[in-house]
């Protein structure tokens, strides 16, 4: 049966396409109730519209949160036009008949990809717009529904060529959409709340990649995201599981450096940094970072914030490594780097801004923050103050250590990692560790700093830098021995900075 459309509810939150509809509308004499800014924004068409606080004889209240919940406006929608009881009734308490709807919901998903605040979350989860949805669906004999902007050309299309008559067939598909768009809402609410917060969207990602295995070759990996977001690639294999958890450790560290426009160049091996420099230039910056360590860069992810050039490409095409990333890549720098096919190339076009992290333990999920930050205080604690030279490589170091698993130790040069040590199941073991490191490449560590990701429980780190040439440390503190530490930096002129934030990495 085919109906023609005489009076029409509109309350959206996104506006943009709606203006064609409501002039056509008002071409053909349909009645329009609205609210809110909808009523503002076609008012400021130039077109008449009745608010819907005319038929309620409510304001909107409750700072928004109660507008059109009421029964003259629901009355309208599900009256039932074949029923001659409802048509008395709403004649009785004067409810008029509403024939199309077109109401969209509360940015609910947009909210929550943007914000972690509650408080903003929970007031973009919609009330009437969701009930206001499924009324004029399940009326839809008598009832057009439009739920989302996407639905607007159709709608359009109708208005033109069928003058504002529907059928039921119509209907009853426009009633289909409504009722999906809401079921989606509510299950991403529901996930919300039963689930992490940023683990709603994994049911959501439209085409998620299965990887060709995960970790090792027995286990199954699928990726949920949108990689195109981040890179633009322009050489090579897909990226496998291993590849994407090391790329994303090396994108991580590498947006920590750089804000004064230098130029840095890192080596990434399983998640570690087992090279970093900052130089004048990207070849310089490529040449310290791979002196730091050339043996573990063998099969490592590059990464750096300056341009590949030609003589930067010539240098690391020398070497077997499984992807480079870069802001950006000289043309003649691409044909060298490009010889192998099956190397990965990454232009990095946009930072990930992702501000949760979340691990699967226990049958369960730990959600936490990332790690901002480098440190929240500097108290020089030593014999005396940190050089200028000093406080340079300490912050450098500090943050270098931020990005190696713990126990972490950091040693550093002239803004040079010389050594490192991670992993270890005690902190003089880490320590150990790198300064063998240094040794074993001919790094001098008379006048290099160290930095640790967390306390001293004992002054036997001190002691065993200082032995080897350390002249300053950075730590967070917080130890019940601290001052074991302290003390022997100041009885042997040594400078170490207290910067009350810790760097745990599992």
């Amino acid at each position: 049966m085919n109906k023609k459309i005489q009076s029409a509810l509109i309350s959206v939150f996104y506006k943009d396409g709606l203006e064609p509809i409501v002039r056509l509308l008002h071409e053909q004499g349909i009645l329009i109730y609205s609210t809110g800014g909808t009523r503002q924004f076609i008012e400021d068409l130039g077109i008449s519209v009745i608010p819907v606080e005319d038929l309620t004889t409510y304001p909107s209240i409750l700072g928004g949160r109660v507008k059109t919940l009421h029964p003259s406006v629901f009355g309208g929608i599900l009256g039932r036009r074949d029923l001659p009881t409802d048509i008395a009734e709403m004649k009785q308490y004067n409810i008029p008949e509403m024939d199309l709807v077109i109401v969209d919901l509360y940015p609910f998903e947009e909210t929550l990809a943007n914000t972690s605040e509650e408080k903003l979350i929970i007031e973009k989860i919609d009330i009437g717009g969701p009930s206001m949805i499924r009324a004029a669906a399940k009326n839809f004999r008598d009832v057009v529904v439009v739920a989302a902007k996407k639905d607007y050309a159709s709608l359009e299309t109708l208005l033109r060529e069928q003058k504002g008559e529907t059928s039921i067939e119509q209907r009853r598909a426009f009633a289909a959409k409504a009722f999906e768009i809401v079921a989606h809402y509510d299950v991403a609410i529901s996930k919300y709340f039963t689930e992490p917060a940023d683990l709603y969207f994994l049911e959501s990602v439209p085409h998620p990649k299965t990887m060709r295995y995960g970790e090792n070759p027995h286990q199954t990996g699928v990726f949920f995201g949108d990689l195109d977001k981040l890179f633009s690639q322009l050489n090579g294999k897909e990226l496998s599981y291993n590849n994407l958890v090391d790329v994303d450790a090396a994108v991580q560290l590498i947006a920590e450096f750089g804000e004064k426009g230098d130029t840095d160049f890192a080596i990434i091996k399983h998640t570690n940094v087992c090279g970093i420099a900052e130089r004048a230039t990207v070849k310089e910056a490529w040449d310290a970072a791979l002196a730091g360590d050339p043996e573990s860069a063998f099969g490592g992810v590059l990464v750096t914030n300056g341009t590949i050039d030609k003589a930067t490409a010539e240098a690391i095409n020398e070497i077997f490594f499984e992807v480079l990333i870069a802001p950006s890549f000289n043309e003649d720098a691409l044909e060298i780097l490009r010889s192998k096919k099956n190397r990965i190339l990454l232009q990095l076009i946009a930072k990930p801004t992702g501000k949760t992290q979340y691990k699967s333990v226990l049958n369960g999920v730990l959600v936490q923050g990332i790690d901002e930050g480098n440190f929240t205080d500097w108290k020089e604690s030593g014999a005396r103050d940190s050089s200028e030279s000093e406080k340079a490589d300490l912050v450098f170091a500090n943050l270098v250590c931020k990005h190696l698993k713990s126990n972490a130790i950091a040693l550093v040069k002239n803004k040079q990692l010389i050594g490192k040590g991670c992993g270890q199941t005690s902190r003089i073991d880490s320590l150990r560790q790198a300064v063998e490191k240094a040794k074993q490449f001919s790094f001098g560590l008379d006048g290099s700093v160290m930095a640790s990701d967390a306390f001293f429980p004992f002054d036997d780190c001190v002691k065993l830098g200082h032995e080897a040439g350390v002249t300053a440390f950075i730590q967070p503190g917080g130890s019940i021995r601290d001052k074991d530490s302290i003390e022997y930096c100041k009885a042997n002129g040594l400078a170490m900075v207290i910067t009350g934030l810790r760097h745990f990495k599992h």
